[in-house]
């Protein structure tokens, strides 16, 4: 299904901001929509003929639909439209006529012309009409609570037409909540409460407040109720911002262990002033749940800080160690050992700092490639060059890769460019043609697989050397770290143009443990 850009700029000639405002208004119309206990359409002229084409639609949560089926992308045009023409010409909302049908549903149209407003705050003109339609099948006497949401319904459409709702989004904001159904206030222009719902009543009693609502000036009671002076100011500017016109950020008011999230919106239809809505939704445990995560992912990076500072310990022990072996095999294999447990060192350093269990792995990559630069036991200045992005990487996929690429770039470096002293048998460590000693890392992403190499242009391979088993334990240490904890696979060769080149191929979906979903 095309997307509502996708469709206005295939079928119509409406310019960049008028589709912006469309998406505005569609992001923000399940309010309306509910409010009115009616199915929302939003349709925009084709051509000059009359036609029309529903690029969004949306269902109210507080009714029945009228429409079993989807109706964005579909085409209409001649008396079926007739109240869409009139709202697009005559830039008025329509409400005359007689119910309609759908198949067995009888229905009622309306339609609310939209309007952009002009960079000098004039209205514009209409460029779309939303149709509200609803369902008629179980009409009855409207309660208290419907009659109030009608009346505030029909001033949201007002101010639809009049190119001032939806009001702008601030940064951060989501239309997740709250919505009609959590809790809605409606205030009069000097700020009194004239109807409040059952849910709303009930967050109300959560914070504290036992009475009922009616009657109350709400910015005072919220100044009231806040457990902080501060939070309580910050909400009651919020519901006089929106009975100044303003459209305020959301807010949030503790009191008594408990947390409401406010909205604050302006009625101001035909552009006068009346008052305000304000939804409200009780999250305490939503917000007791964030800090139980917070607490959780502050405890995680802890212990990841902890690994690491126990990491280097070791590897500082074995450094010492190795400071006292005489025997140079001895001294080399603690060497290796160090770097190769500083290795996993920087991957939980990485952890530590971050709020989930991934890591930006293109810098540890950099770290561990200018540290094997700088240990190997070469008479060469090789360089380092990476070449693509890792990208973000999960924390067991790092570890293990972090490992397999300290040893491969350490072997790329002391046998690629050996000391002049040592025989080779090969080009000479400058490379070939004398080409300057170079390292490459590369790596990108394809169909969930991370394609990793490590070409170097040195002397190469060994004339015997078995691709299979041979190799020292470093690349020992390779083959059982790629082909078990990665699952992926480890080719040695020689490079194209001299020197040698390992790739390897790792999955990035990783399966999920015997009886635990992969989601």
């Amino acid at each position: 299904m095309s997307t509502l850009r996708d469709l206005a700029e295939e079928h119509t000639r409406l310019r960049p901001a008028d589709i912006d405002h469309l998406h505005r208004i569609a992001g923000d119309w399940q309010l309306l929509s509910d409010l009115s206990f009616a199915d929302l359409l939003l349709w925009v002229p084709v051509d000059a003929d009359g036609t029309f084409l529903c690029v969004a639609q949306v269902r109210p949560t507080t009714a029945p639909t009228a429409y079993l089926d989807d109706q964005v992308g579909r085409i209409v045009g001649g008396p079926e439209v007739a109240h869409l023409e009139v709202a697009h010409r005559q830039g008025r909302i329509w409400r005359e006529g007689d119910p309609v049908w759908y198949g067995d549903v009888p229905a009622r149209h309306e339609a609310i012309p939209v309007r952009l407003r002009t960079a000098d705050g004039e209205a514009g003109e209409v460029i779309a009409v939303v149709g509200r339609d609803t369902n008629l099948s179980t009409a009855r006497t409207p309660s208290q609570l419907e009659l109030n949401y009608l009346t505030t319904a029909d001033d949201l459409a007002q101010m639809i037409a009049d190119g001032t709702f939806p009001p702008p989004r601030h940064p951060g904001e989501t239309t997740s909540a709250p919505r009609v159904g959590d809790g809605l206030v409606r205030l009069d222009a000097g700020g009194k409460v004239t109807y409040a719902s059952p849910n709303a009543q009930s967050a109300y009693r959560r914070l504290g407040y036992a009475s009922h609502l009616v009657g109350e000036d709400l910015a005072a009671l919220h100044r009231r109720l806040a457990g902080d002076p501060l939070e309580g100011t910050d909400a009651a500017n919020g519901i006089l911002a929106a009975l100044r016109g303003e459209a305020p950020p959301r807010r949030e008011i503790d009191a008594r262990g408990a947390t409401m999230l406010t909205r604050a919106l302006p009625l101001m239809p035909a552009g006068v002033p009346i008052g305000a809505l304000v939804l409200v939704r009780d999250i305490t445990e939503v917000r007791r749940r964030d800090r139980a995560l917070i607490t959780k992912d502050a405890t995680i990076r802890e212990i990841h800080h902890r690994v690491k500072n126990n990491l280097q310990t070791v590897a500082a022990l074995l450094r010492l160690q190795a400071r006292r072996v005489s025997m140079p095999e001895a001294r080399v294999a603690l060497e290796e050992s160090v770097r190769r447990v500083a290795s996993i060192a920087l991957v939980h350093e990485t952890l530590s700092m971050s709020s989930d269990e991934a890591v930006e792995f293109d810098g540890i990559v950099d770290r561990v490639a200018s540290a094997a630069t700088e240990v190997a036991a070469t008479e060469s200045t090789v360089g380092m060059r990476r070449m693509g992005s890792f990208g973000v990487l999960p924390a067991e996929v790092a570890t293990s890769l972090v490992m397999v690429l300290n040893e491969l770039l350490l072997n790329a470096v002391e046998h690629g460019f050996p000391p002049a002293a040592e025989p080779t048998g090969a080009p000479d460590a400058a490379g070939p043609a004398g080409a300057a000693p170079e390292v490459v890392v590369s790596a990108h992403r394809f169909r969930k697989m991370l394609h990793v190499s490590v070409t170097d242009n040195g002397r190469g391979l060994p004339p015997d050397f078995d691709a299979e088993r041979g190799g020292n334990l470093g690349l020992q240490i390779v083959r059982a770290l790629v082909t078990g904890e990665l699952r992926g696979t480890i080719e040695l060769r020689d490079g194209a143009n001299g020197g040698t080149e390992a790739t390897l191929v790792v999955p990035l979906a990783r399966s999920a443990p015997e009886g635990r979903s992969a989601g």
